[in-house]
C-alpha cells in the first residue's frame, strides 16, 4: 500500500514575508504637503527727465529758453504710508526727502520683494542638490486574502497547503530616511538661480537710483515753483504800485483813464498768474508727499534753494566709462545673460546620466520595544536613451532666450552711452543759458525802473510800463526755469552714470 505524503503547511511568518511583510523593505516616501504660494503682482514703472526748447512763459519775450520736465510713472508714483509720519508742518531738505523715498516709495518696496522672491527661488534650486532627510513612524495591522494576492498551492508547489487568509498580524517601524539626487542639470539650475538672484539685487539698486531721480527731481520742481510764487508776488506788488501811480495821476488830471485801466488790467493779470502758480505749488507739494510716504495733506516746507553754480564736468569719455562700470541696470542685464548661459547648459546636460541614492535605517518588528535594526541603501543611475525630442526642445528654447537677452544687453549698453551723452548736452546747455538768464533778469529790472521813471515824468504812457513789467515777469520765469534745468540736469547726469544715490543726497547742502 502506497504511503501518503503528508501535506506541509507554510508557516504563518513565511506567509507574512511573502505578502504584506515585504512592504516593510520597500520604503516609499509619502507625498510631502506643499504650500500654495500667492504669485507676486506684475509691477513696473519708470522715471524720465526731458529737456526741450520752449517759448518764454510770459509771452512778451521772443527769446526761447529750455524747459525741463520729469515724468514719474508706475510704482514709483506711489508709496507705503509712514506709520510715524510727523504732524503739522515739516521742514524738508533734499537729503531728507530722498531718505524717505528710499524707505517708503512703492518702487523700492516692489524691488525688495522681487529680490526676496529671487533669493527664495535660489534656495529652492539649492535644496534639490542637498540630501533630503526625514523620519517615518508607522504601525501596520493587516489581514490578507492570499488568493487575491495571487498565492495558491499551485504557486508554491505540490504538497504545500495554504490557508485562505493570513492574519490578523501587525508590525511597527521607526525609520530615518535619506534621499539624494545628483545631476549636472541641477548644478546648472542652481548657478542660473544664483545669477538671477544677483541680477535682482542689481535691479533693486537700480530702483533706488530711480527713486533718487524721482524724489530729487520732484523736490527741485517744488522749490522752483516756490521761487516762481515768490517772484510772482513781487510782480503783483510792482503792478499794484504802477496802478496806484497811474490812478493817482488820473485823479490829478495829468493822465487819461486809459493809462489807469491798462495798469489795472496788468494788475489783475499778475494776480491771476499768482493764483495759478500757487495752485501748481500745492499740487507739486502733494505729489512730493505721495512719493515719500507722507499724507497728501502734509504741510511741507522745503528748506533749500536751487543752485546757480555751474558744476565742473569730467570729460565725457570718463563719464561713459564710469557708467558702463557702475550702472546697476547694466549689471543686472549682464547677470541675466549669465543666467541664460547656465540655463542653456542645464538643458544640454539633460543628455547626461543622473545619480539617485536612497536609504533608511531603524528598528522594525511586531513590538516597538523589541524591534530589529534594519537598513537598506540603494543607488541607481539614470541614463537617457531616447527622450522623444524633449531635451532638444529645451535646448532650442534656452538658445532663443539667450539670443534675446544678448540682444537686450547690447541695446542697453548702447542706451547707457546715449543716456550719458544726452545728460552732458542737457547740463552744458543749462550751464550756458544760466549766464544769459541772469543778465536778462538784471536788464529787465533796470528797464522797468526806467519805464516807471519815464511814466512818472510824463514822457511815456502806461503801455511802456506794462510791456516792461511783462518783460520782467518773463525774465524771472526764464531764470527760474533755467535754474531748475541746471539742477535737474545734474541729477540726470548722476543717474546716467549710476551715481545718483551716492552724489545727490548732499546736492543742495547748505544752500538755504
Amino acid at each position: 500500500m502506497k504511503k501518503k505524503t503528508p501535506k506541509r503547511h507554510l508557516p504563518a511568518a513565511g506567509l507574512v514575508i511573502l505578502t504584506g511583510g515585504l512592504t516593510c523593505f520597500a520604503q516609499v516616501s509619502p507625498p510631502v504637503p506643499k504650500a500654495q504660494q500667492v504669485p507676486l503682482s506684475q509691477s513696473g514703472g519708470s522715471v524720465q527727465t526731458q529737456q526741450s526748447t520752449a517759448g518764454s512763459a510770459g509771452g512778451s519775450s521772443s527769446v526761447n529758453t529750455i524747459n525741463s520736465t520729469i515724468q514719474v510713472s508706475g510704482t514709483y508714483e506711489g508709496s507705503i504710508p509712514d506709520p510715524k509720519a510727523p504732524q503739522g508742518s515739516l521742514a524738508l531738505t533734499i537729503a531728507d526727502a530722498i531718505s524717505r523715498g528710499l524707505r517708503f516709495n512703492l518702487g523700492g518696496v516692489s524691488a525688495d520683494v522681487s529680490l526676496r522672491q529671487a533669493r527664495a527661488q535660489r534656495l529652492a534650486a539649492l535644496s534639490l542638490m542637498l540630501p533630503n532627510i526625514y523620519a517615518t513612524l508607522s504601525e501596520t495591522s493587516a489581514k490578507i486574502d492570499l488568493q487575491t494576492e495571487g498565492l495558491s498551492a499551485g504557486v508554491l508547489g505540490k504538497g504545500v497547503s495554504l490557508p485562505t487568509t493570513v492574519g490578523p498580524y501587525h508590525y511597527s517601524s521607526a525609520l530615518a530616511n535619506v534621499s539624494e539626487d545628483l545631476s549636472l542639470t541641477a548644478l546648472h539650475n542652481l548657478r542660473q538661480e544664483t545669477a538671477l538672484a544677483q541680477a535682482a539685487q542689481m535691479s533693486a539698486a537700480n530702483a533706488r537710483e530711480l527713486i533718487v531721480l524721482a524724489v530729487g527731481g520732484t523736490y527741485l520742481r517744488v522749490i522752483a515753483n516756490q521761487a516762481n510764487v515768490v517772484s510772482q508776488e513781487a510782480q503783483v506788488q510792482q503792478a499794484q504800485a504802477s496802478y496806484k501811480l497811474a490812478d493817482d495821476q488820473y485823479q490829478a488830471g495829468t493822465k487819461t483813464i486809459i493809462d489807469s485801466s491798462k495798469s489795472l488790467v496788468e494788475l489783475r493779470t499778475e494776480q491771476q498768474r499768482l493764483s495759478a502758480l500757487r495752485g501748481d505749488l500745492f499740487k507739486e507739494t502733494m505729489q512730493l508727499a505721495r512719493l515719500i510716504g507722507l499724507p497728501a495733506g502734509q504741510h511741507l516746507v522745503p528748506s533749500e534753494k536751487l543752485l546757480a553754480d555751474i558744476p565742473n564736468m569730467v570729460p565725457i569719455e570718463e563719464g561713459i566709462k564710469a557708467a558702463l562700470e557702475m550702472r546697476p541696470d547694466l549689471k543686472a542685464a549682464r547677470l541675466q545673460l549669465k543666467a541664460a548661459v547656465e540655463s542653456r547648459r542645464a538643458s544640454k546636460s539633460e543628455y547626461f546620466p543622473s545619480l539617485s541614492i536612497n536609504g533608511y535605517y531603524g528598528p522594525e518588528g511586531i513590538d516597538p520595544n523589541k524591534g530589529v535594526s534594519t537598513y537598506q541603501v540603494s543607488a541607481s543611475v539614470r541614463i537617457p536613451i531616447f527622450s522623444s525630442g524633449r531635451v532638444k526642445a529645451d535646448v532650442d528654447q534656452a538658445d532663443a532666450a539667450l539670443m534675446q537677452l544678448q540682444a537686450q544687453y547690447d541695446d542697453l549698453r548702447a542706451g547707457v552711452d546715449l543716456d550719458v551723452r544726452q545728460a552732458y548736452v542737457d547740463l552744458q546747455v543749462a550751464s550756458d543759458q544760466i549766464k544769459v538768464a541772469q543778465e536778462n533778469r538784471q536788464l529787465a529790472a533796470e528797464t522797468l525802473k526806467q519805464s516807471i521813471d519815464r511814466f512818472s515824468s510824463g514822457v511815456t504812457n502806461s503801455v511802456e510800463v506794462v510791456q516792461s513789467q511783462e518783460t520782467v515777469a518773463s525774465a524771472e520765469q526764464d531764470y527760474i526755469s533755467t535754474l531748475f534745468s541746471l539742477n535737474l540736469s545734474r541729477i540726470s547726469l548722476a543717474k546716467a552714470t549710476g551715481q545718483a544715490e551716492q552724489l545727490m543726497t548732499h546736492m543742495l547742502k547748505g544752500n538755504q
